[in-house]
């Protein structure tokens, strides 16, 4: 036979009810936290990575150009030296003194 008791009941009714009420407490608590994190973040003026990254992938394209504009000039350089040595005029040389 078995027997019912209303004092456990009761109590297993209320021990549910407060972790209940402790987990709500908890779940409200990390969504407050997570709010303050976003604005004192949004106040430190960081970046989201989606930024970081476009503007990270935008410098390795300037970086890739500015090498390139760097190996042309640096050719077009080599083949001018010797077209200006051919064309430079002899120095002339001092008039002897009297």
């Amino acid at each position: 036979m078995q027997s019912e008791n209303r004092f456990f009941d009761d109590l297993a009714k209320m021990v549910n009810g407060i972790a209940g009420t402790v987990a709500g407490a908890g779940r409200e608590a990390e969504t407050a936290m997570r709010e303050r994190a976003k604005e004192f973040v949004g106040r430190m003026d960081f970046v989201s990575r989606e930024e970081f990254e476009a503007v990270k992938e935008m410098a390795a394209k300037a970086r890739a150009e500015a090498d390139a504009l760097k190996a042309r000039l640096d050719k077009l350089e080599a083949a001018a030296k010797p077209a200006a040595a051919a064309k430079a005029p002899a120095k002339p040389r001092a008039a002897p003194k009297k």
